[in-house]
């Protein structure tokens, strides 16, 4: 499944990488305050990521909990399209009512899902990867913009009063609602590497507020986050006063996270090899870039905002041991301040199961191909 694009204005492009000489900016000396959030580590899982049912992958099975469970995880976090939910004629583009009208067998199938998780303990973040109106994914006809036009928020706030009263009496230990994945505004939700920007402040506010509500009408100690600003980068300080928490990510540099994908290089066969540490093209990559990186981060959550990496890994193409090494420094960075992450995904070209990756030495697990390294270091934190 192959992880969704990313922007040349977040500067995690390989064609954005274009300074000199090693980054500066180390991390704060002074002592990291406790996340209001839980340190979670875990997995996404991508069982409705697709907009169309008949194009998803096998569903995750309950012995991947357990062995999730076993290895030391307690979350998952399931990216959902809204359309995989929904009964309408797939044979043309979906219309403004159609958006209500939901396939109570396809919840039914999300609902068997979550139970599973919570069985073996493991805490569930319900994400809309594709809400109405936004996707940061071309691949879908939306009705509507959810930043500029209210029906397509009106949609977006029954979607989550849907899913709140679904899981009302379920404690925020157990599930949590991440409004929506990696907001931006796009000039073109058709073209997958079209130009785009910050969602303006307000308009962010206005839209996770009006969700914020429509969620604790149900239940007021639900638990909501909400994904950074440009594409899950950047923190969003329009909404730290309300009770909202926040979700970054663990893809910077692109060159290291996204070497050679497709779907986020215009070139990808004509980049520069990735090093970590190390000179790639015009611009020296290390810790301290990172370090740099989620200062932002970091001091959001010293300011009493809860903190989670929902998103973090590497696509099958870059080299093993530079993943591994770069990724290290991602978690270690992370967890050293309370933060905790899910890798995308749990099987399949970013996992630790059947990632296909040419250069690693798996072992074979129930039929699997597990990358036992892979699965170390992130058992490690």
């Amino acid at each position: 499944m192959q992880r969704r694009t990313f922007l040349q204005t977040t500067g995690l492009l390989a064609t954005a990488v274009t300074a000199s000489g090693p980054a500066v900016l180390a991390a704060s000396s002074a002592p990291a305050a406790k996340n209001k959030l839980p340190k979670w580590k875990g997995f996404n899982l991508l069982d409705f990521f697709s907009p169309n049912p008949a194009q998803g992958r096998k569903p995750t099975a309950e012995e991947h909990f357990k062995w999730m469970r076993d290895w030391g995880f307690d979350f998952v976090r399931l990216p959902m399209a809204y359309p995989a939910y929904l009964k309408f004629d797939r044979s043309r583009n979906i219309t403004p009512d159609e958006v209500y009208q939901i396939d109570e067998q396809a919840v039914d199938r999300i609902d068997k899902l979550v139970a599973m998780a919570h069985k073996h303990n493991l805490h569930v973040s319900l994400n809309l990867h594709r809400a109405p109106g936004y996707c940061v994914n071309a691949g879908f006809h939306e009705p509507y913009n959810l930043w500029t036009d209210q029906p397509a928020q009106d949609a977006f706030n029954f979607h989550w009063n849907y899913w709140a009263k679904r899981y009302k009496t379920v404690s925020s230990q157990k599930i949590s609602f991440d409004l929506l994945n990696e907001p931006s505004m796009r000039e073109d939700m058709n073209d997958q590497l079209s130009k785009r920007s910050s969602v303006p402040g307000a308009v962010y506010r206005k839209v996770a507020l009006a969700a914020l509500e429509a969620i604790r009408k149900e239940n007021p100690k639900h638990l909501v986050i909400a994904d950074g600003n440009d594409v899950g980068s950047s923190v969003i300080p329009e909404i730290t006063d309300l009770d909202i928490a926040q979700s970054c990510r663990g893809y910077n540099p692109g060159i290291i996270s996204h070497y050679k994908a497709p779907w986020a290089n215009k070139d990808p066969e004509n980049l520069p090899m990735p090093k970590w540490p190390g000179q790639v093209g015009d611009k020296y990559l290390s810790r301290a870039m990172l370090e740099t990186f989620y200062k932002p981060w970091i001091e959001l959550v010293n300011k009493g905002v809860g903190v989670h990496c929902g998103e973090c890994g590497a696509w099958n193409q870059t080299p093993h041991d530079v993943f591994l090494a770069w990724f290290g420094d991602v978690l270690d960075i992370l967890t050293s301040n309370g933060i905790g992450f899910a890798l995308w995904e749990f099987s399949g070209d970013f996992g630790v199961l059947d990632s296909k990756r040419a250069d690693v030495a798996y072992e074979d697990w129930h039929g699997h191909k597990l990358d036992r390294k892979l699965l170390n270091l992130m058992a490690k934190y």
